[in-house]
């Protein structure tokens, strides 16, 4: 693809953008105001193409990446190109749309995420900690649970906002996942109390730990 269809395409994505939507979605520190329906829409239009995928995310527009995100070949990344771009992914949506629909099925995403969990950056390491509960759900052997749980008790109730609800999701995982670990996963989260307060529409399952954990048990023994 062209330089101008990049450029045509940018543009159709400023034409969808919605004020409202927009001020919305900045109240989560997301930086546009399109509809994702339509991002979506757009990509199957476009199919899988790897080099306009990279072009769409050169461009820094946040309407642009994710639409990148969704047309791309996950994994004809290498490892240091996706360490860029999860460093360079500052914007929620892109951030967890890089990490959910393309890190995730690269052959680089062990490596990536114990590389990312240990960095200073609490950014980058809410998204080691993202892989980490895919581990736990998906691939646990070899996990040091234990471990995790002691990071999580001594570190989650202090860390930063993005950091803090990954580590909450993998202590909530480690607890619907691993029966043997679930006590333990109920007490932390009783005593740190972290998102306990966290508004929570009806019908829905509230990210405190201790509720996720125990209403999630609840739904696999019915």
């Amino acid at each position: 693809m062209s330089e101008t269809t990049v450029e045509q395409l940018v543009a159709e994505l400023a034409a969808l953008e919605d004020p409202r939507m927009r001020a919305v979605n900045e109240k989560h520190g997301d930086d546009h105001g399109v509809n994702l329906s339509a991002v979506r829409a757009l990509a199957r239009r476009l199919k899988t193409q790897q080099e306009l995928a990279r072009d769409l995310w050169a461009t820094g527009e946040t309407p642009a990446r994710l639409l990148s995100l969704l047309v791309c070949r996950p994994k004809d990344f290498g490892h240091d190109e996706l360490d860029t771009m999860l460093r360079e992914a500052r914007v929620p949506k892109v951030h967890d749309w890089l990490v959910n629909y393309v890190v995730k099925k690269s052959p680089h995403a062990e490596q990536l995420r114990v590389e990312w969990r240990a960095d200073p950056d609490p950014v980058v390491a809410s998204a080691g900690w993202a892989l980490t509960s895919e581990r736990v759900v998906k691939n646990p052997e070899g996990l040091d649970l234990d471990g995790l749980l002691d990071e999580i008790e001594a570190e989650m109730r202090d860390a930063p906002d993005r950091l803090q609800w990954a580590m909450n999701q993998t202590l909530a995982q480690i607890g619907i996942e691993h029966a043997d670990h679930r006590e333990r996963a109920l007490a932390i989260g009783e005593r740190l109390e972290v998102l306990k307060d966290y508004p929570t529409p009806p019908n829905c399952t509230s990210p405190f730990a201790p509720l996720w954990i125990r209403e999630m048990v609840s739904r696999r023994e019915a």
